[in-house]
């Protein structure tokens, strides 16, 4: 085998090889021997058909196959005698001017190009430099009431309003409803026997206020102006209309929040109770804590390493992102400039987040191999459950289509992994702990 390289620029490399033709000829006359044992030709007893003429009948066949098979085999030979890490499986094309027939007639050499980027190479820091700041909120009483009232209301029964009574704030009310926008109804926008708490907010703002004093039997038509942030966007800021039947008035009975209370939930008594919501609420902040300490780290590393990336993995991800974030416009009906941007711009920040992306992921590669960082397979399994519990009655097939498709299960690994090298290096790094309040602490973070 004779190997070229035609091209090294950057990460850049480019390889003609040559497999002279004697080579493919010994392995398809091995190939052929092999086979004429095993083959089963009219005329011919078991293991007596001439090499000669089985080439006839399948050599074609057999040659394109050994073809195949030689140039990754080639491929990978040369590429672990450079000592070389491509970052995508190598772009294979036949050399200029090459003749397939005679290639695969066995009269010819095969030669062909090799085109990849290998994977960049650069020094890890000390981790033990790196200092952050790890926002920590206590959960106080108040939260852990404010917590157990929501709880009780959402369990308070109610009791059927006497006919003719009018309904205030705190009632139940179940209505059937009709919305409009512009003359005509909308997705979404009709329901039967919806319950709705007068008070708790959770319909449109001025919904619930025109539909205070009505009586079961009522009708009513309620006029309101959706928000202009709307999540909707085809509906933000549009006046609507809605037909409204009341079918029932009730009235909330007595909270008495007691161990009795606490045991309707399944918890045994109303200090266990108080205990398990203060436990939820701190997981929640111990979650969103290690968010933002992640996002630090990571704006860190993006600061501290500038090295060239391999062009196609930047082009993949951002081909990915790109494709998500049309996806999401078309899916919401808007528009770039609903978003006050232009496609231009909006491409070149996804190329930035892309660039982002692809250079920290190959330093949490790097670390990850450098310190053994390992994924178990119980913890692919795990997760593999947990996927399969977002779709209730088809866990089965969710379960096969991960099992039988290795590249699906390999993102299950991924954010594992990615996971795993962090605390990794979170554990070496100058962590302090910095006290903030409750709304600081679950804010969004910053795009």
């Amino acid at each position: 085998m004779q190997v070229t390289e035609t091209v090294s620029e950057g990460l850049k490399r480019e390889l003609k090889i040559i497999v002279p033709a004697a080579v493919l000829n010994d392995k398809l006359d091995a190939k052929l021997n092999d086979m004429r044992g095993k083959v089963q030709i009219k005329g011919f007893r078991p293991g007596k058909v001439p090499v000669a003429h089985l080439k006839r009948l399948a050599g074609r066949q057999e040659m394109a196959q050994i073809i195949d098979a030689t140039i990754g085999e080639s491929i990978r030979q040369v590429v672990a005698d450079r000592n070389e890490r491509p970052a995508l499986n190598p772009d294979v094309a036949l050399a200029e001017g090459a003749d397939v027939e005679r290639i695969v007639s066995g009269e010819a050499d095969l030669a062909f190009t090799a085109a990849y980027e290998l994977l960049p190479t650069f020094d890890l820091v000390d981790w033990s430099t790196i200092e952050l700041e790890r926002p920590v909120a206590v959960v106080e009483d108040a939260e852990v009431e404010e917590q157990l009232n929501r709880i009780a209301e959402g369990s308070r029964s109610f009791t059927d309003k006497e006919e003719g009574a009018e309904s205030v704030s705190g009632d139940k009310l179940t209505i059937d409803f009709v919305g409009t926008v512009d003359g005509a109804t909308f997705e979404g926008g009709s329901a039967e026997g919806v319950d709705l708490v007068l008070g708790s907010g959770q319909f449109i703002p001025g919904f619930e206020d025109q539909l205070t004093g009505s009586k079961a039997g009522d009708r009513k038509t309620v006029s309101v102006t959706f928000p202009d942030d709307y999540q909707a966007q085809h509906l933000a800021g549009k006046a609507a209309e809605f037909d409204v039947t009341v079918k029932a008035v009730g009235a909330p009975g007595e909270l008495v929040l007691d161990d009795e209370f606490a045991k309707k939930l399944g918890i045994e008594s109303f200090d266990k109770l108080k205990e398990a919501i203060r436990s939820q609420l701190e997981s929640r902040n111990a979650g969103a804590s290690r968010a933002k300490l992640k996002r630090q780290l990571l704006d860190k590393l993006d600061a501290l390493y500038t090295f060239d990336l391999p062009e196609k993995l930047v082009e993949s991800e951002f081909e990915q992102i790109w494709k998500q974030a049309v996806d999401t416009l078309e899916r919401e009906k808007k528009t770039f400039a609903d978003e006050e941007t232009t496609e231009e711009e909006a491409k070149v920040e996804y190329r930035r987040i892309a660039v982002r992306r692809v250079r920290l992921g190959l330093v949490l590669s790097n670390v990850g191999e450098e310190n053994k960082v390992e994924v178990t397979d119980q913890e692919v399994s795990q997760a593999l459950v947990e996927r399969a519990r977002q779709f209730p009655g088809q866990e089965r097939e969710v379960f096969d289509y991960y099992k039988n498709t290795p590249m699906a299960l390999a993102t299950l690994r991924a954010p594992i992994f990615e996971e795993k090298v962090v605390d990794y290096i979170i554990s070496l790094a100058k962590v302090t702990d910095a006290p903030v309040a409750k709304d600081a602490l679950l804010a969004e973070p910053e795009a």
